[in-house]
């Protein structure tokens, strides 16, 4: 594992975890879907060890908690209930990461080639960059809906590598979790990875991506 990174012509981030803290509005959506639907909810700490597989992996989750049985109908009712929440809230409590903006606008600057590469579905990531005025920055969005398989696949990053005409050489993906590290790795892209984001428990150390960061500044190339 490098102690410093090289510079990039392309660099590929993830959104819930990694650039944004999406746990706060989240949490609220799978609190509010839950309680509606006569269960008890959860807390915002409880929904982000959550985050990161979809929203259906968190409602399992979260029945689960309270050791509670619901039907295959039951569940698709609470996931609809959460997606059609967090759609008109994608945004209302959700902020970019310490030094996001200024890592944004410092490889922009230098001329690198920007691009996001998330499992979140397309429905909820375009209205949250544009809520968050991150928009302007990628020449690429990847959602988990764009490619033929979302991450730890292959797929969303190699779509990503054509759309921004950069071969894996020459991009860094930036992640949290093991479905970042697993995509990076499966594409043969540099990783990296954030310590304290959306990776379930794990020490992202053992994931052995080529980098971990405390602040998104710490991926910027030595100057």
């Amino acid at each position: 594992m490098s102690s410093m990174l090289r510079p990039y012509d392309a660099y590929l981030f993830d959104l819930d975890g990694t650039l944004v803290d999406t746990a706060p509005d989240l949490g609220r959506a799978l609190n509010i879907s839950l309680l509606e639907a006569g269960f008890p909810g959860v807390s915002v700490d409880q929904a982000r060890q959550w985050i990161g597989f979809g929203a259906r992996y968190s409602i399992i989750q979260a029945v689960q908690h309270h050791q509670l049985t619901l039907t295959e109908p039951e569940t698709d009712e609470l996931f609809e209930r959460f997606l059609s929440y967090y759609e008109a809230h994608v945004a209302d409590s959700s902020t970019p990461y310490e030094s996001v903006i200024d890592t944004l606008d410092a490889l922009h600057d230098a001329g690198a080639k920007l691009a996001v590469v998330t499992n979140k579905p397309e429905r909820f990531t375009l209205p949250l960059l544009a809520a968050l005025s991150l928009d302007g920055y990628f020449e690429s969005v990847i959602s988990g809906d764009t490619a033929p398989q979302p991450k730890p696949a292959a797929d969303p990053v190699l779509l990503c590598l054509k759309e921004l005409n950069v071969t894996a050489e020459q991009a860094l993906m930036i992640g949290d979790s093991s479905a970042d590290v697993g995509a990076a790795k499966a594409a043969r892209v540099d990783v990296a990875c954030f310590r304290s984001g959306y990776n379930h428990g794990i020490d992202v150390h053992s994931l052995e991506p080529d980098f971990v960061f405390d602040q998104m500044r710490e991926i910027l190339p030595a100057s």
